[in-house]
């Protein structure tokens, strides 16, 4: 019933993305009516850049944070309804098409008098297995059928690339279950932790409610408490090598007697012989959990998932108390978003490629993609140039980071074979259904790949989505349609803008192939150690200057950004301006005449000005706080100024210098690549 279409096991293993989704080009490509030039760059170069947009810019009700993502996302889910709209309205669609499949999947999602008739009928047949459950005998089958749904407990399994060997896929189990985002919202006992876990029980105690069942709120929540004290935390599950851990079926068996894992094959369709598991002590301490709690709070805790999971597309009681809890107490949202941007969130989760076909036709230039390849082609030899001339790697070392380069795979726009539906059933005014059946439908799909070769023509976002991401098991940069648009991308701007904005997104997704996850993985994809020992010493030594210098810094007076987890994008942010003010520089070399200023900045301060645009954010306090507690990704300022207070060419292109608040010692500036 959740909309991650698959059980995974830590999308971090997979993806490192840009941000925790017709072109409208603008008459500007920088507005300075967004500047503040009271402030002087070496002072506060964040409210120098933005400090017009910062005092006008108002986050929205339905909104925890608002910047530039968010604007381009907003003109973009109105241009991907509008194209939906217009294939509705044609009548040209095929009958059974996977685009027409997309259009009922929104209409059964709009249908709120359906939906509001229904209440929680459509979960009824699901809440009424787990009550024929009488004993931990019972228990495996009625997990095997929520599993198929994608309904998130105790564990989940996914079919993958295997990490060490790129041409086969292997079958991989994860701990699930939780319905905080994270190990340290359980265990952690400062009064903003304490205070949202008795909110949270009240919020399992509300919804519970609904569906007949008082007063088990606590012991649901001890349950999950205990689950959670296995898990990692999210530093913890950063590191792919640690959730690498290959166990036969009979010793995953030994470990959780629980589970008859070779009746759960069977029931999945997987003949494995051989299980990935991320974290072996967990599996060994379920079999206890499940052992040593009472029988009736097991099946509370499988009916709160139910309800839980299901809530968002339930009737409006169900929606509005979820919203509650998750919207305005967790991320201090005041409304929640439109159904229509929900039901079309749901339409792109469930159909993203047959709704991306129909958006690229309208929505994205020929010469927007022509463009970008030759700025990615420029900004990859900047990378090898940078890659030669560092002083701390080995001559060995090198060689084979320049052959991961070279290897990478560039995507751009839309995908040559485009991801097809049609065995999945969407009929009209059935949306609760319509998604369980993608549900179930993308589970077995995923679970099918088992034993077939790697597809690397495959695309991990869709067209329409404002991201970009490095998948280090296929060595790829992806960039989809939605974000080669401004401020990112103005394919009609002067390339200082364009480097500064996009040019540095590539240098950030090219980087991740060599921060400090990235570079466990080679050329082929295969997670294994081609540095050398010193090299490797070397790298770590430079790593820690990052985590040492984004610790630094305080989003809010009392929590400061956690170093460690936002280490590897930190590292892309540093290395993407770096490498993207280089591709300039070559770009620049080029011209017969260097391009002069424009609204009396150099094409380098365009640049820096540019990268600072592009992060722009105002966020509410809890929002930032989730941020902070949750996401790889330093807060919208520190990504803006961080990279910059470590880069010499901005000191030279602002003339800052010591006395300066953005001066840093040249001895303390982090400089990986």
């Amino acid at each position: 019933m959740k909309l991650t279409l698959r059980s995974t096991i830590g999308a971090s293993l997979l993806m490192f993305g840009l941000f925790s989704t017709t072109s409208h080009a603008q008459d500007k490509a920088l507005d300075l009516n967004n500047m503040d030039t009271s402030v002087k760059p070496g002072e506060d170069f964040y409210n120098f850049a933005n400090g017009g947009w910062m005092k006008k810019a108002e986050i929205p009700a339905d909104r925890g944070r608002w910047g530039s993502f968010d604007e381009l996302r907003e003109r973009n889910e109105k241009a991907t309804l509008r194209v939906l709209n217009d294939a509705a309205e044609s009548g040209k669609l095929a009958n059974g098409s996977d685009q027409e499949k997309a259009v009922f999947m929104y209409e059964s999602g709009m249908d709120s008098a359906t939906i509001e008739k229904l209440g929680y009928s459509p979960v009824k047949p699901y809440l009424a297995e787990v009550d024929k459950i009488k004993s931990l005998d019972d228990l495996q089958e009625v997990l095997e059928k929520l599993h198929d749904s994608s309904t998130s407990v105790f564990f989940g399994m996914g079919v993958y690339q295997d990490l060490k060997d790129s041409k086969i896929q292997s079958l991989y189990l994860g701990y699930a279950g939780l319905g905080l985002p994270n190990k340290d919202y359980y265990t952690k006992d400062d009064s903003a932790s304490v205070a949202k876990r008795e909110q949270y029980v009240q919020h399992i105690e509300n919804m519970m409610r609904k569906i007949g069942v008082k007063k088990q709120s606590q012991k649901i929540f001890d349950l999950e408490n205990a689950l959670a004290e296995f898990n990692k935390t999210p530093v913890e599950a950063r590191d792919p090598r640690t959730q690498y851990n290959p166990m036969t079926v009979a010793e995953l068996q030994g470990k959780c007697k629980t589970i008859n894992w070779s009746t759960y094959l069977k029931h999945i369709d997987v003949p494995a012989e051989k299980i990935i598991v991320n974290h072996p002590i967990y599996f060994e301490k379920l079999d206890s959990i499940l052992v040593n709690t009472n029988i009736k709070t097991i099946k509370n805790y499988l009916k709160w998932h139910i309800i839980h999971e299901a809530a968002p597309y339930l009737s409006s009681e169900f929606v509005n108390e979820s919203f509650d809890f998750y919207g305005k107490k967790m991320r201090g949202l005041e409304e929640n978003r439109p159904r229509w941007k929900r039901v079309l969130g749901t339409t792109n989760s469930t159909l993203g490629f047959a709704v991306g076909k129909l958006y690229v036709e309208t929505e994205f230039p020929a010469e927007a993609k022509e463009k970008a390849e030759k700025m990615v082609n420029n900004i990859k030899e900047a990378f090898a140039e940078r890659i030669k001339k560092v002083d701390w790697m080995s001559a060995e070392t090198k060689e084979k980071a320049l052959n991961k380069l070279a290897n990478f795979t560039v995507k751009i726009g839309y995908p040559d074979k485009w991801e097809t539906y049609e065995n999945l059933e969407i009929k009209k005014g059935e949306y609760f259904q319509n998604i369980v059946n993608s549900s179930i439908y993308e589970t077995k799909k995923n679970f099918a790949e088992y034993g077939k070769p790697v597809d690397k023509t495959k695309w991990g976002m869709t067209p329409q989505t404002v991201n970009a991401y490095y998948n280090p098991l296929y060595n790829e940069i992806v960039f989809p349609a939605a974000i080669l648009q401004p401020p990112f991308y103005n394919y009609k701007a002067d390339e200082a803008v364009n480097y500064g904005g996009i040019g540095a997104v590539i240098g950030h997704e090219i980087s991740h192939g060599f921060d400090d996850q990235g570079r466990r993985f080679d050329a082929k994809g295969e997670m294994q150690d081609w540095w050398t020992k010193e090299d490797g010493e070397t790298f770590q030594g430079k790593a820690q200057m990052v985590i040492d210098q984004y610790n630094g810094y305080y989003p809010l007076e009392e929590l400061h950004i956690n170093g460690e987890l936002t280490l590897g994008e930190n590292i892309a942010d540093i290395g993407g301006v770096a490498v993207a003010y280089d591709g300039l520089q070559r770009y620049l070399s080029l011209q017969a005449e260097k391009p002069g200023m424009i609204d009396g900045f150099t094409p380098e301060q365009r640049f820096f000005l540019s990268w600072a645009t592009i992060w722009r954010t105002k966020s509410r306090e809890e929002a930032l706080r989730n941020q902070i507690m949750t996401d790889p990704h330093s807060p919208g300022q520190f990504r803006a100024t961080g990279p910059l207070s470590d880069f010499d060419p901005f000191y030279e292109a602002f003339h800052i210098k010591k006395g300066d608040k953005m001066y840093v010692a040249p001895e303390k500036r982090a400089k990986v690549w």
